[in-house]
């Protein structure tokens, strides 16, 4: 890290950009509502005063530039507006259009003022007064918006003597980016533009893929060297954490700044460059959660991939995350995804699968609670005499039930026009519709909560029940309303048989059973914008929401006690070793549950200590994906550091960790998310 980036660097560490936020507070609904404007006018007319209440700052040496000074981007509509709509629409995450990839190629080559062409045109086409002339109308002021933004900070950077900055905005972004530099502060200013437009979870997408023309054509003429390159890469990583307190989501840090490097190509060719070594090398001298590198691997990935990947790991920034090609673009390909697109797939704001510029699938729409659906069903057959076929059966009608009833849940969905990101889309313009209406493809994900809890809860009322007959039904269901109170010889019995992870035929064969009834349930079924309902195996934060509802269960979880998160072991397991692990979570068909959610491993930061250890980890996930694993995230972790973070915070500001499907700030979570990270099995050189 050269001196400048790290004057750069210790500024945003010692978070001064906060500083830099106004008070003022912005509420535009009511005389948007009085003046009867149209949604899609609001939205542009919102971004556009927006943009004029921004201040453009700039700190000595930056050459990116683009830090937030509004604070918070205010409602379109009023409460009386959203009150209306609750009564009789479906709404998903406050209505946003977000968690999708947009289409930065073509607009990082041709520039702003290329779609503004499109969109003046394709007027000419539309009735004036009607939905697609408000529409692209909205685009038109979208882009004028940030223009506004564009030009303050060139007038500032004028200023400031920053000539290099000047001149690149003299170009982007109403012109396509002349090389790598224009290109990173184009992309920096539409990311701004993305949140400062009220969007969610802004993807980074195919970084090495769009950026690597730019990339290329300045190291081959001469215009930059590696260094250099690597210098400015740095500066527009450190400028994606600059307005992290700004962007909207369960916990810091959980912001959808995805970066996904590596692969297959959309030709089929792979990706894999010197662009993303580069860019795996500014992660690792940063140690940033942002952006949050994720790699595409096959089987054909050379093992120098992997262990760059490893290196990353080592640091303690739960990424990168693994997807598995030879895994992906089969199961997207089964549910209708053309061939080129499947290739082409990026990961969300976790790890959800979605294909960039012509998606508008929502991959997180809800979640089915495994061990929720376990325990009523085992609770019922117990308490009726019945058998463990009896369970099984009933725990797949209630499975079909489940997915049927989430399907009905989330039909007339409400989604609020969003023009900047139709502008950002492939075919928005063309057809005038705004993705919010929907795109070439509008899937819905369900996430599948506790797996390996439910797998174990039915293993052990298998084991302790019906084959070893050490429980009776009545003392269970009996133990089971006491929260084992009384019976902690039971509980013991329950603890100890098999789990998930264990590589255990029994509990994986019931995993497996499992993932197949949550994939033959969503089989068939479609969604009102004409797309399918894509079965996956993460939590996201359901794996706290929905067990602090439920009692205990019979796998000897107590009430309130957390499930495990995404695709994991169970927090009760102690697993015979992390091979075991690898072989039980690789068991179950995973293209028929490949929404996403990763097999989450966490290891004791020693086995790191050495290029061996290293090694041995990169090692592990290369089988993991030879056995057709779909997904992998890591964590370095030391139980004895989280525990003192959580004494003393002050030291330990820089620590970071993997949450769900994402990292962030181990200080900034909430106690509960603490909590579980510590309670995860943790696996020893």
């Amino acid at each position: 890290m050269t001196d400048r980036v790290r004057k750069i660097y210790d500024r945003l560490i010692a978070r001064e950009y906060r500083n830099l936020r106004s008070d003022a507070e912005y509420d535009f609904a009511a005389e948007f509502a009085a003046a009867g404007l149209p949604l899609e006018t609001r939205a542009g007319l919102r971004l556009l005063r927006l943009a004029e209440a921004e201040r453009a700052v700039m700190f000595p040496g930056d050459r990116i530039g683009f830090l937030r000074t509004v604070k918070r981007v205010p409602p379109l509509q009023t409460a009386a507006e959203w009150e209306t709509i609750h009564k009789t629409r479906f709404v998903f995450d406050g209505a946003q259009v977000g968690n999708i990839s947009s289409d930065y190629e073509y607009t990082l080559n041709v520039g702003l003022e290329t779609r503004r062409a499109e969109i003046v045109e394709r007027l000419k086409g539309v009735q004036e007064g009607g939905k697609a002339f408000h529409l692209l109308n909205a685009m038109l002021t979208s882009i004028e918006a940030v223009y506004v933004v564009a030009d303050k900070y060139r007038a500032a950077a004028e200023r400031a003597g920053a000539r290099e900055l000047a001149a690149a905005l003299g170009n982007v972004p109403r012109k396509g980016a002349g090389g790598f530099y224009e290109a990173l502060v184009f992309f920096r200013i539409l990311n701004f533009a993305l949140w400062l437009n009220g969007n969610k979870h802004n993807t980074v997408g195919r970084f090495d893929v769009y950026m690597r023309p730019f990339y290329d054509k300045d190291i081959e003429t001469g215009k930059l060297t590696r260094a250099a390159a690597l210098d400015l890469l740095e500066e527009f990583f450190i400028s994606l954490n600059f307005d992290a307190d700004l962007y909207p989501g369960v916990q810091q840090g959980d912001n959808g700044q995805s970066l996904v490097l590596g692969g297959m190509g959309a030709d089929g060719g792979e990706v894999f460059n010197g662009l993303s070594r580069l860019c795996l090398e500014a992660s690792l001298e940063l140690k940033l959660i942002d952006p949050k590198i994720n790699l595409r691997v096959n089987k054909g990935t050379p093992d120098e991939v992997y262990r760059l990947g490893t290196e990353l790991t080592k640091q303690g920034l739960g990424f990168p995350q693994y997807s598995n090609d030879d895994v992906v673009i089969p199961a997207l390909t089964r549910w209708g995804y053309e061939e080129r697109d499947a290739r082409d797939y990026v990961v969300a704001a976790c790890w959800e699968f979605i294909i960039p510029k012509v998606a508008m699938d929502i991959p997180n729409i809800d979640a089915l609670n495994f061990p929720d659906i376990a325990n009523r069903v085992i609770r019922d057959k117990l308490a009726a005499g019945g058998n463990f076929d009896e369970i099984t059966e009933g725990v797949k009608a209630a499975i079909t039930a489940d997915v049927a009833r989430i399907a009905e849940s989330v039909k007339n969905i409400f989604v609020e026009p969003s023009p900047f990101q139709s502008v950002l889309m492939r075919d928005c313009v063309r057809d005038a519709r705004d993705v919010s209406e929907g795109a070439k493809y509008n899937n819905y994900g369900i996430h599948g909560a506790g797996i390996s809890n439910a797998a174990d809860a039915l293993a052990a009322v298998q084991r302790t029940v019906f084959e070893d007959k050490t429980a009776a039904p009545d003392e269970l269901l009996a133990a089971l309303d006491a929260d084992f109170a009384g019976y902690e010889k039971l509980r013991g019995k329950l603890l100890a048989a098999p789990k998930m992870g264990d590589n255990d035929d029994c509990a994986d064969g019931l995993g497996c059973m499992l993932a197949d009834a949550f994939a033959d349930a969503c089989a068939g079924l479609k969604n009102e914008r004409g797309g399918i309902f894509r079965p996956g195996t993460g939590t996201a934060m359901y794996y706290i929401w929905f067990s602090e509802r439920l009692p205990a269960t019979a796998d000897g979880r107590k009430r309130g006690e957390p499930f495990s998160a995404n695709y994991s072991p169970s927090l009760s397991a102690r697993s015979k070793g992390v091979l075991s692990v690898i072989q039980s979570f690789t068991k179950p068909d995973l293209q028929r549950v490949c929404n996403g959610g990763p097999l989450t491993l966490e290891f004791h930061d020693t086995v790191f200590r050495n290029g061996e250890g290293t090694q041995k980890v990169a090692a592990l996930v290369k089988a993991f994906i030879a056995r057709g694993g779909h997904q992998m995230q890591l964590n370095a972790v030391s139980r004895a550091a989280l525990l003192d973070a959580q004494k003393h915070p002050e030291k330990h500001r820089g620590l970071i960790v993997r949450v769900w499907g994402w990292s962030g700030y181990f200080n900034e979570l909430d106690i509960a998310y603490q909590n579980h990270i510590i309670k995860r099995l943790e696996f020893t050189a």
